[in-house]
């Protein structure tokens, strides 16, 4: 069972990584679903809108470090434009800072994983970690029109 368990993981993890390769804009796409999934998930949680679950909690930011080990790998110098893309030139022209903001979140997302253990600490953790993002996007993200 262990085995099939770790073969069906090594297949969705290959094809992951080959349609990254094929098409890095639809991959980033759902990779940002994803996170936003998450995100929404975490601030239903944070509001009191669902209630708290310590594992959704920790599931919350283990999201973010796998999205955040994953984020530059998904733009390679062949993905600037098409796919209806929304990511800035900024990106591949400042790619050092862009690789530092993803090892912050990603570091930050650490840090609030383990630091959360109940409500009121996944609540600051949770803020704290998706500031991330803002500044992410305010710079290598085109607005929407």
């Amino acid at each position: 069972m262990l085995r099939t368990v770790l073969a069906v993981t090594a297949i969705a993890v290959g094809v992951t990584v080959v349609a990254a390769q094929s098409d890095p804009i639809a991959a980033r796409k759902q990779h940002m679903k994803d996170v936003g999934a998450a995100t929404k998930t975490g601030g239903g949680m944070a509001k009191g809108d669902v209630p708290y679950d310590q594992t959704k909690a920790q599931s919350v930011f283990a999201a973010y470090i796998k999205a955040g080990t994953e984020l530059v790998s998904l733009f390679p110098e062949t993905s600037k434009t098409g796919g209806d893309t929304a990511a800035l030139p900024a990106i591949w022209t400042n790619m050092a800072d862009f690789k530092a903001r993803s090892d912050k979140f990603v570091a930050d997302s650490k840090a609030a994983q383990a630091a959360s253990k109940d409500l009121d600490s996944f609540k600051g953790a949770f803020s704290g970690v998706t500031k991330n993002c803002g500044g992410c996007h305010e710079t290598y993200r085109a607005k929407k029109s």
